[in-house]
């Protein structure tokens, strides 16, 4: 048996272990719990996203807090975030979120943020597996009929976000006159995202906002913006923003049709932070996976970076360590650690429309601080998780590509922290030279541990 948890939480193929209804009963019974003490019935809200398997695993897990004697409160259909920012505002004792972020709508997964809206530590969801995989232990410890808790259906969740969305706007700033279109992707933004631009003044044009269980992230979205790019141009928009299935993600379009990634937002945002003497110890949180130009441009602006390893865990580790408030990754997964506890989609558009507010600029100019480094990511489906250090072809060939870019570009091979995957990233000097590369290695994992292979 594998480890539950992962950078992300839980995560799976529905109706296969560990994404199963028991298996949700079982995660509803431990965090509830966990939070248990004397005297104490521990409240617990749960957001989900739009996938059909949503509804199934919400009653699962909302029973088994019942079972062990908590409540449980549904949000319904939140953005990841928006369940961070509850947890913490209503000060209840946990937030569940119920999705599987940018995957397909077949999979699913759990995300568990504690009552200051971070996510669990390490420690605390080791403590949670090790009682998910004894679930018979946790049967022992359930309460007499009597003390069984309550389901309570919040009906206010989006308002009360959207409140706080936006009152992260700046109230100097408006968004009158602004034509912004925004996809949806077919899940948990649908409505509020909407909603709040709207209200903000902006004339919204909404695309990718009808759900109906199985289009969350098919085809639109963060991870394929072609269609957003296509009606910003059509509209003539001054930007269009896509955000993924829970909401954490946004990629940008500007009004000449690029598409802005996660780096260059920061870029941007980290100017606009640093002007307005908010970047706390002038320093930006990236990752390995940022764009080699991101550096360059900060280094332009004087701003200071550090650089973790993926995923937006690590990313928060070291901007509490460091004191910093915004970091984030090229997937425009980003925290502004003075506004929020979570990556937020909604607010990081709002965050870059302020900026391109504050300089009375469009996006097209304001991304020109960065230049984009020809970068080529492959995505190897793999039968095993082989050390990749251990597999002497790989080692060499990723040896030989090194040498032959030096300084003009950076190789990096590793596992998904989500997915069956093994993604090879190139940076390189050009497009031709960068996409070979990349290619050449590809083939070498496939060839090793690839899924076709075995």
């Amino acid at each position: 048996m594998g480890k539950l948890f992962g950078t992300d939480g839980i995560r799976g193929r529905v109706n296969i272990y560990p994404m199963t209804v028991e298996m949700a009963t079982h995660l509803g019974r431990a965090v509830t719990h966990y939070f248990s003490k004397p005297g104490h019935r521990p409240r617990i809200i749960i957001g989900r996203d739009t996938r059909l398997s949503g509804d199934m695993l919400e009653g699962a897990l909302a029973a088994g807090i019942c079972s062990m004697g908590g409540m449980a409160i549904t949000a319904g259909v939140m953005p990841t975030a928006g369940i961070a920012y509850l947890a913490s505002s209503m000060r209840v004792d946990a937030g569940i979120v119920i999705s599987a972020s940018h995957n397909p709508y077949y999979d699913n997964g759990f995300k568990i943020f504690s009552r200051d809206g971070f996510k669990l530590p390490d420690e605390t969801e080791a403590h949670i597996e090790n009682m998910l995989i004894k679930p018979e232990s946790l049967m022992a410890q359930v309460p007499d009929a009597k003390e069984v808790g309550r389901i309570q259906k919040m009906n206010d969740a989006a308002g009360r976000y959207i409140v706080f969305l936006k009152n992260a706007f700046p109230r100097n700033l408006s968004l009158e006159g602004m034509k912004i279109v925004l996809d949806c992707a077919n899940g948990a933004c649908y409505q509020i995202a909407p909603a709040t631009f709207s209200e903000l003044g902006a004339d919204v044009t909404t695309i990718h906002d009808r759900p109906d269980g199985h289009n969350i992230n098919v085809d639109c979205g963060s991870q394929h913006p072609e269609s957003l790019v296509r009606e910003v141009m059509a509209r003539k928009a001054d930007v269009g923003f896509a955000f993924d299935g829970d909401g954490d993600r946004v990629i940008a379009v500007d009004e000449k049709g690029n598409i802005l990634t996660g780096d260059r937002i920061m870029v941007i945002c980290a100017r606009w932070l640093k002007d307005m003497r908010r970047l706390k110890n002038n320093l930006v949180v990236r990752t390995v996976m940022s764009n080699f130009g991101l550096s360059l441009a900060l280094d332009e602006m004087g701003i200071e970076y550090v650089t973790t390893d993926v995923g937006d865990r690590y990313v928060l580790e070291a901007m509490l360590k460091t004191g910093a408030i915004l970091g984030g990754e090229d997937s425009g997964h980003i925290i502004f650690l003075d506004l929020h506890t979570s990556g937020d989609g909604i607010l990081t558009a709002l965050q870059l429309l302020a900026a391109m507010k504050a300089y009375n600029l469009p996006l097209s100019t304001c991304a020109d601080w960065m230049k984009v480094y020809p970068q080529i990511l492959i995505n190897v489906e793999v039968r095993e998780r082989k050390d990749l250090k251990t597999i002497p072809e790989l080692v060499e060939t990723v040896k030989k590509i090194e040498d032959s870019l030096g300084k003009r570009g950076r190789v990096l091979v590793r596992y998904s922290g989500t997915q069956n995957l093994c993604r090879v990233m190139v940076e390189g000097p050009s497009p031709e030279e960068t996409r070979t590369a990349a290619e050449v290695i590809a083939r070498v994992v496939e060839k090793n541990i690839g899924k076709i292979n075995q």
